[in-house]
Order: C-alpha cells, then structure tokens, then sequence
C-alpha cells in the first residue's frame, strides 16, 4: 500500500511539476555522493601535503587542493554528510516544536492558544542571526567541553538552528487544527467518546500532515543556509570538520588566487539548496492539488 502511495505521488508530481523531478534527481544524486563517495574515492580528506597547496583542479584532484594541500573533492563529500545531518536534525528538532505547539493551541484554543502564538510571534520577532551567533559564542566552549569539539559543536548549532525555525509548523498546525476541529467528523468521534490524546494524534494531526511534510522539507534546505552562514562567520563547526560552510570561510582569502576553493562547496550548497526547494515547492503543490 506504502508502494502504491509513494507512486501515486511522483506520478503527480512529473505531471505538476517537472521541476520538482529535477529536485528529486538531484538531490538523490547528492545523498549517493556523500553517502557512498568517502569509500570509493581514493584521496584522503585530511591528508596534507603543503607542496600541493591552492592546486588548481586536475586529474589527481579533480576539485583542485585547500591551502594545507587537502583533496577538496574529498572534503566536499566528507563535509556534505555533516551539513546535512545538521539540516535534518534541525529540521525535525524545529518540526517537534512546531507541531506541538500549534497542537496545543489549535486544539484547545482559548487563552492558551493566544498566550502560545504570543510566544510564537515573540520568536519571529528575534534577529535569528545575531541570536544564533551570541548564543554559539556565549555557550560554544561549555558544549564543547561537555560533549566534545564535534558533538557538542553539532548539539548547540542544531539546538539553535531547531530552537529559531519552529514558528511556521507551529502557525501551519494551528490553522489546520482549527479548520479541521469543528467538522462532522470530529464532533461524531467526541460524541463517542475519544479522549483529547486520541482526537489530537488519530484524527487532527493525519489532516495537516501535508503542509507540515512541505514545512519539513524546505526547513532542511534553511537549516543547511544556516550551517553554512554560521561556518563562514566562524562559529561553526571546528577546522578540522570540513562543512560546507566552514570550506567557504577558508577561501574567503583566496578567491583571486584560488578561486576553486569557494566554487565547489558553494555550487554544493546551491545545488542541494535548489534542489530542496523544487521538491517542497512540488509536494506543496501535489498536496494541494490532492
């Protein structure tokens, strides 16, 4: 039945939108790069050899060599699988949130609803970046000495990038619970009896899930924006972690002379961005459509 759903699905979506096809096609491409690339690919992404440093792209290193002599195209893949995770785990951090909060005030309403989209609307009126920025600063080092350079780097800027970009899902969940609350449907399973819990998860939540699947699939392309942003500010993820973002800081100082250092991971970044964007842009539209 999965099966036949899912290919119902891209059915409509080469029909709707070609453009979505291509966001499928390439991004599938993306995650069998970084998923299968670090294995096959011989050069190592952290080997480094000065006398082969700002290399331009060649048949050894095909996306050319970082200022320590570092395989840029292994790298490239290295560092897509932690901008990625980044982007999901942000993105279902900030669609638990989201879907919780506009739960809770679709489905009761009232004061507790007023008081949550307050809550909600006092958070889309932060300035995410400088927030993010102070709160990386402020906490990096304690992260860090918690958990680790890696992990408690990875914790905090998901935990930033989730906690900044809940606020849609929760406005999105609100407005389908309360267009969706007051139907026959729902009043006949309350006239049986069904506890809130029940109503909310079996009989609300299945009728906003296609708007919050559209929500959760552009907010990965965001949170990989973010990373990156982060990354080139310099309070992302250590040197020795090649994201994305973090190769652009480092060539930032060097687009005259080695241009190819800022041209591969900023083409992944627009690729993978691109990409996302055309599948959330064809699943709204199918959704709608349905």
């Amino acid at each position: 039945m999965l099966k036949l759903e899912q290919g119902i699905l891209m059915v409509q979506l080469r029909r709707q939108s070609p453009m979505a096809l291509f966001g499928v096609a390439t991004f599938s491409l993306i995650l069998l790069a970084i998923a299968i690339g670090p294995y096959v690919y011989p050069q190592s992404a952290d080997a480094i050899d000065f006398a082969l440093a700002t290399q331009p792209p060649s048949w050894g290193h095909p996306f050319g060599t970082n200022t320590l002599g570092q395989d840029q195209l292994a790298r490239v893949l290295l560092g897509g699988r932690v901008s990625l995770t980044v982007g999901i785990a942000a993105m279902a951090m900030a669609v638990s949130i989201g879907t919780l909060i506009g739960a809770i005030a679709g489905f009761y309403g009232g004061l507790l609803s007023a008081l949550l989209m307050r809550f909600t609307d006092l958070f889309l009126s932060l300035p995410q970046l400088p927030l993010s920025l102070l709160v990386i600063y402020l906490f990096g080092d304690a992260a860090r000495a918690a958990l680790g350079p890696q992990n408690g780097i990875f914790a905090l800027v998901v935990l930033v990038i989730g906690g900044f970009n809940w606020m849609s899902v929760a406005r999105l969940v609100r407005a389908g619970f309360l267009a969706t609350r007051d139907r026959t449907f729902m009043q006949a399973v309350q006239a049986l009896g069904a506890k809130p819990r029940r109503l909310i998860w079996h009989h609300l939540l299945p009728n906003v899930l296609g708007p919050v699947i559209v929500a959760a699939t552009l907010a990965v392309g965001n949170a990989v924006l973010a990373e990156a942003t982060l990354s080139f500010l310099g309070l992302g993820f250590p040197p020795d972690i090649p994201t994305w973002g973090r190769m652009l800081y480092t060539a930032q100082d060097y687009l005259a002379s080695a241009p190819h250092m800022a041209i591969f991971p900023g083409a992944a970044i627009f690729l993978t961005v691109l990409s996302i964007n055309f599948i959330g842009d064809g699943l709204r539209d199918t959704l709608d459509a349905s």
